[in-house]
C-alpha cells in the first residue's frame, strides 16, 4: 500500500455522515440501478464525474472517462443481452456504495477476452461506486467477480 493509498484510506473513515448526502447518495445509486435495468446509457452516464473510471480487478481491465463507461456497459450487455443483478447486500456511506449481487445471465458475445459460452450463466461479484462528494455523482466502479469459471464454460 503507498503512502497516498493510505492517506486516501485514513480520509475516507474519518469522512462524517450527513444524511442530507446519505440521501443523496442512495437515490443516485436507484437512479444507476434503474438507468442499467432500462439499458439507458445515457441514464447511467448521468450518474458519473466526467473522469470516471471502470475497473474490473484481477483482469486488469480499465475503462475511463464517459465515453468508456459507455464502451464498458455497451459491451455488458451486448456479451448478456438479459443480464439481471439480484442485490444480496449493500452499504451506503459518506465514502460512496458497496454492493454485493448475483450477477446471471445468457452469454452472447466476447466479454473481457471470453468468447461467448452461449450458456446462461451466474457468477457474483462486489461493486464498489467511489463517491465525489463535490460532484455529488460516482466516480466510476470498480468491479470484483468472484471467479472465472463460468465465463469459461466451466
Amino acid at each position: 500500500m503507498t503512502n497516498t493509498q493510505r492517506a486516501t484510506a485514513v480520509a475516507q473513515i474519518k469522512r462524517p455522515l450527513d444524511a442530507k448526502e446519505y440521501k443523496a447518495i442512495r437515490r443516485l445509486w436507484m437512479d444507476h440501478s434503474i438507468a442499467e435495468d432500462r439499458r439507458d446509457i445515457p441514464g447511467l452516464q448521468a450518474t458519473l464525474t466526467e473522469d470516471c473510471m471502470y475497473a474490473v480487478l484481477g483482469t486488469g481491465d480499465e475503462w475511463h472517462g464517459k465515453d468508456g463507461a459507455a464502451e464498458f456497459y455497451t459491451t455488458l450487455l451486448t456479451a448478456f443481452p438479459d443480464i439481471r443483478f439480484d442485490l444480496m447486500n449493500i452499504v451506503i456511506g459518506p465514502q460512496g456504495v458497496v454492493e454485493e449481487a448475483e450477477v446471471t445471465g445468457t452469454h452472447t458475445a466476447d466479454w473481457l477476452g471470453y468468447p461467448p459460452t452461449g450458456k446462461t450463466i451466474t457468477w457474483k461479484v462486489v461493486i464498489w461506486f467511489p463517491w465525489d462528494s463535490t460532484a455529488q455523482l460516482f466516480t466510476g466502479e470498480r468491479i470484483y467477480i468472484d471467479n472465472d469459471a463460468p465465463f469459461r464454460g466451466d
